[in-house]
């Protein structure tokens, strides 16, 4: 505590108080020497020690501890001469001995200058009960009981305000460190939401606007047929911008919201074999998934069914969801080329790399063979389910 305000009161009642017990049990000098050493002490504490109570906490620190030893020097010789004029005047010690610590600049000077107060006023104690062997005796053991007492409750205050200053400390560090670490978070928050975002578009408007611009160049080549390429193109159309409005929805689910993941999943083949010719077979019946869940095995059959196309020169392919109390897997196969002993890794193009990021999210594997048929490739997606995951 080292409002100044605080030590105002309690000066001032503690030489109201002693100014009583003087009253009461002195008279003539005595009395007076002992009053006029109260006033003394009131003088030098509000035109003087007021200032400098809690400097050792000031930021910055006063540069010289002189103010203070000549402070905590005018206190203890003020005490000691009122001691010596009437004893009872060892009372203000309850103030003087504190004030010696609040107005000290560490703790060494706070102790010696203790050990100094308590020294000067036990001489003045001594005069003040008549001197003698007895004396002598009694205010050796007065004076050396008050000094005890002083430097023990000081030390413990002191290591209360250091540790409460310690335990300040680390929580601002704690603070600042939580407030790093938010917008640490929110920065990867961030990152992730735009690398999904990039998925999204890739393995949606992307796959979309090239089959349009697949579609535009067939459609230049093969006049007889523009109509019906115009017609695709206008259908391949409407199914990026359904795209486009699903990935700006709040918590966007299937493109289709008026089917289940199997009809979507036809519609994604039937228009994949409108476009390349490619045979597409689905079958993804009797699953009921999250919704999370559909549009992570949605992206990754678009994206699946885009490498057939690129790279595959297939004839047919297929398109399957099978559902396990446990997990769900998805399998994409084709008759055409085979991997020939390429092995794909997350280097060949950003489609294989985003399944396999946008996969690892719900802590599913992937994995990209030949076909078990003997020809063609298979992609195989397995992800395990939550037991208490709504649909």
């Amino acid at each position: 505590m080292t409002s100044p305000k605080w030590w105002d009161v309690a000066v001032a009642a503690t030489i109201l108080i002693v100014a009583t017990t003087v009253g009461i049990a002195g008279d003539g000098p005595e009395r007076w020497g002992a009053w006029v050493a109260l006033a003394l002490l009131g003088v030098t504490y509000y035109g003087f020690g007021r200032r400098l109570v809690g400097a050792a906490d000031r930021n910055p620190p006063p540069r010289s501890m002189a103010p203070s030893i000549v402070l905590q020097v005018a206190l203890s010789l003020i005490l000691a001469v009122g001691a010596a004029f009437q004893p009872n005047m060892l009372t203000a010690q309850v103030i003087v001995f504190p004030l010696l610590w609040v107005t000290s600049l560490s703790t060494k000077q706070a102790v010696l200058a203790n050990i100094g107060a308590a020294s000067v006023i036990t001489v003045g104690f001594i005069v003040g009960i008549g001197g003698g062997i007895d004396g002598i005796i009694q205010g050796l053991f007065v004076g050396g009981l008050s000094l005890a007492f002083s430097v023990a409750f000081g030390l413990w205050i002191t290591n209360i305000a250091e540790y409460g200053e310690e335990r300040q400390r680390l929580l601002d560090e704690l603070k600042a460190a939580q407030g790093e670490l938010d917008l640490l978070s929110r920065d990867a928050g961030a990152t992730a939401e735009r690398e999904r975002i990039a998925r999204d578009i890739h393995d949606t408007i992307a796959q979309s606007l090239t089959s349009i611009v697949m579609l535009a160049q067939r459609a230049r080549l093969e006049q007889p047929t523009t109509d019906a390429a115009l017609e695709l193109i206008e259908t391949t159309a409407r199914e990026a911008l359904s795209e486009a409005r699903s990935l700006v929805a709040v918590n966007a689910g299937l493109p289709h919201r008026d089917g289940s993941l199997a009809d979507t999943l036809a519609r994604l083949g039937e228009r994949f074999t409108r476009e390349t010719g490619v045979t597409v077979t689905t079958d993804a019946a009797h699953t009921e998934l999250p919704r999370d869940l559909e549009v992570v095995l949605l992206r990754c059959a678009q994206e699946g069914l885009a490498n057939v196309r690129k790279h595959a020169d297939a004839r047919a392919a297929s398109v399957t969801v099978a559902q396990t109390p446990g997990s769900v897997s998805l399998r994409i196969t084709d008759d055409g080329r085979g991997l020939g002993g390429f092995q794909p890794s997350d280097e060949y193009g950003f489609g294989l790399s985003g399944m396999r990021d946008r996969v690892g999210l719900v802590g599913g594997t992937l994995t990209v063979t030949d076909a078990s048929t003997g020809s063609g490739t298979e992609l195989t997606i397995t992800i395990p389910l939550v037991k208490d995951a709504a649909p």
